[in-house]
């Protein structure tokens, strides 16, 4: 395996690759950041992130307001939320050579098909951040919990792509973990995007300690966690039914914590419908698996946005 990479475009500047990003840049890593609402005051005060590994600054992080401004990298990593990806036919092109490969940490299911009709499937992989971390200001980061990426080759491409990315970003203090199956880590990763960040909308904006707190609702997420594993293992994914214990275990200490749906409901944004709730259930129904739980979720949260609407 030759591949490597010298240079790094992140395409999204909000929380996850201003954080992500923010800890290569301060590694010394060729980082160049693609800045569309922040430009200004990210060039005027840099990068702040308040960290429980410890704080870090990026003073003058390399920022550009076009992907024409940074020209061909050797990796891009997508970092904007998915309801910017009708973007992405225009932005990615100027960021290609023939050898760069990009990687999506972004929510849920269809994201790597998305890219691949962009880029090839060659060129692609996918990252799963388990991260609390929340954008406070322009340029500034809070990171409360977690940080762990688990990367893994979406199609076939370039062998150890992932192996060496992981690689690199742990000499940036990230830990990151190369993935053999990234399907199944995909649907790990829903076991707790599903309940959590849809409950949060459907109540009306509410943090997870809330969630938490009512017994009814607690048990109302163990058995949408039960009908997500149903849903992968019916794809033949081996999903722990440990996983429910888990993942409910890893929430309590967050406090009120606010998940990223939560937070584009609240302020008036959309949230990412798509491949958090409809393309799991799109998934589950070809698998012959029902999710009425999850069903009545979506509709609730579909309600939610209607009437704030």
């Amino acid at each position: 395996m030759s591949w490597t990479f010298q240079s790094v475009a992140i395409v999204g500047s909000g929380a996850i690759g201003l954080y992500y990003g923010g800890r290569l840049a301060a590694a010394g890593e060729d980082v160049r950041f693609l800045v569309r609402g922040d430009y200004d005051a990210i060039s005027k005060n840099g990068l702040a992130v308040e960290s429980i590994h410890g704080d870090f600054d990026v003073p003058h992080p390399q920022i550009y307001q076009t992907a024409a401004e940074i020209g061909p990298v050797d990796l891009v990593i997508v970092a904007w939320k998915t309801t910017s990806n009708t973007q992405l036919a225009a932005v990615l092109p100027p960021l290609l050579h023939s050898h760069t490969q990009v990687i999506t940490l972004q929510n849920g299911l269809g994201n790597c098909e998305t890219l691949a009709e962009i880029v090839g499937p060659q060129r692609v992989l996918g990252g799963l951040c388990f991260v609390c971390i929340n954008r406070t200001a322009a340029g500034e980061i809070r990171h409360s919990g977690g940080g762990r990426i688990s990367v893994g080759e979406w199609a076939t491409g370039e062998q150890g792509r992932a192996v060496e990315i992981a690689r690199r970003f742990r000499m940036a203090a990230i830990d990151a973990h190369a993935n053999e199956n990234l399907q199944k880590a995909q649907w790990e990763k829903l076991i707790w995007n599903i309940p959590f960040n849809g409950l949060s909308v459907a109540a009306g904006g509410v943090t997870t300690d809330v969630l938490l707190a009512n017994s009814a609702t607690e048990d109302e997420i163990r058995e949408i966690m039960l009908e997500v594993l149903t849903a992968a293992r019916a794809q033949g994914l081996e999903l722990s039914g440990e996983l429910i214990d888990s993942n409910i275990n890893r929430t309590r200490p967050m406090g009120p914590y606010r998940t990223s749906s939560m937070i584009d409901f609240v302020e008036g944004r959309e949230v990412e419908i798509e491949p958090i709730w409809q393309e799991p259930l799109r998934r589950a129904k070809q698998a012959g698996v029902a999710m009425p739980r999850t069903e009545m979720l979506f509709q609730r949260i579909i309600d939610r946005i209607v009437q704030r609407a």
